[in-house]
């Protein structure tokens, strides 16, 4: 297993391919889940963890990891399903998301595979678990399910949205947008209403896509039906999430600039990648801005001065 992530730096070349590989892993059972390999910074047979008092019923405890503390949560616990047991022979994954660095507890890990996004499909209707899905595939004959790591984490620690007075004051983002929304393209419901809650009491009108696939055939029938020379007559600007089933965010941008009639859009990459974000590959497919989430203030600043720029 120590070996398992060793070529992980090489792998920034599937970016802008829309591709992934997913390192697999199972919980209690059969079921399999899967983790954007980008997200992953070591996987370790579970160390012994300390107990914190008054912390989330989620996070077994803490490990003493190369000189950090790092919170371990588990995960079957926090999708709701039982608690993972003989932590001693189970694994963590230390991941990075949203600027902040956790161990997931796991039962098993199996082995990384290379994926296309388009074999990536967003999650069945439900209740239960399927909740807390952004997306599954099938390997094997075998459904993966990947997981909402951003709604679990939420529920752990709740995400501030709240923009600060001074930039919701001062009025400008809406004189510049108008009439005009910003699209917002996330595969994660809670990521999704985050921006939404962030740039509301600024007066900006949203419109919201669950994925790459959907944000693009949405935008282009925007600039067919509603504009006359190109999308920025209705569209003041785009946030997009990088990992999102059937088309990622670096292939959504690339398409953008593409097709003239949504080449003129402004991009701003907003994404828990934080620990990996490759300026080349961004610059490659056209994006303007790249934002680690979350923060509201950045947020709400990147978007007035790709708006003012129009």
């Amino acid at each position: 297993m120590a070996g398992i992530l060793d070529s992980v730096n090489q792998r920034t070349q599937l970016v802008g391919q829309n591709r992934l590989e997913l390192l697999l892993f199972r919980l209690k059972g059969r079921q399999r889940f899967g983790i954007n390999v980008f997200k992953v910074r070591e996987v370790l047979q579970c160390p012994p963890l300390t107990s914190m008092p008054k912390s989330n019923a989620f996070v077994r405890g803490v490990a003493h990891i190369r000189g950090q503390t790092i919170s371990v949560i588990d995960m079957s616990l926090a999708v709701g399903g039982p608690p993972i047991e003989d932590i001693h022979n189970c694994f963590i994954i230390i991941a990075e998301y949203n600027r902040s660095v956790q161990g997931f507890l796991v039962g098993a890990v199996e082995r990384i595979v290379n994926m296309n996004w388009e074999k990536i499909m967003p999650p069945p209707s439900g209740a239960g678990r399927y909740s807390y899905l952004t997306a599954v595939t099938e390997i094997e004959n075998e459904l993966v399910e990947i997981l909402d790591v951003e709604k679990i984490l939420n529920e752990i620690c709740p995400v501030n949205t709240e923009v600060s007075q001074d930039i919701v004051s001062d009025g400008e983002m809406q004189k510049d947008l108008g009439e005009r929304i910003v699209f917002i393209a996330d595969d994660s419901a809670v990521a999704r209403n985050q921006v939404k809650r962030a740039l509301e009491p600024l007066g900006v009108q949203t419109e919201l896509a669950k994925n790459g696939k959907e944000a693009l055939l949405r935008l282009r029938e925007i600039a067919e039906m509603d504009c006359q020379n190109n999308i920025t007559e209705r569209v003041g600007l785009l946030i997009s999430d990088v990992e999102m089933p059937e088309m990622d965010g670096y292939t959504l941008t690339a398409e953008i600039k593409a097709d003239p009639k949504l080449a003129p859009l402004h991009v701003i990459l907003h994404t828990s990648l934080s620990g990996v974000f490759n300026q080349a590959m961004i610059q490659k497919v056209g994006a303007d801005d790249f934002i680690a989430k979350f923060n509201p203030d950045e947020l709400a600043a990147a978007v007035k001065k790709w708006v003012h720029c129009d």
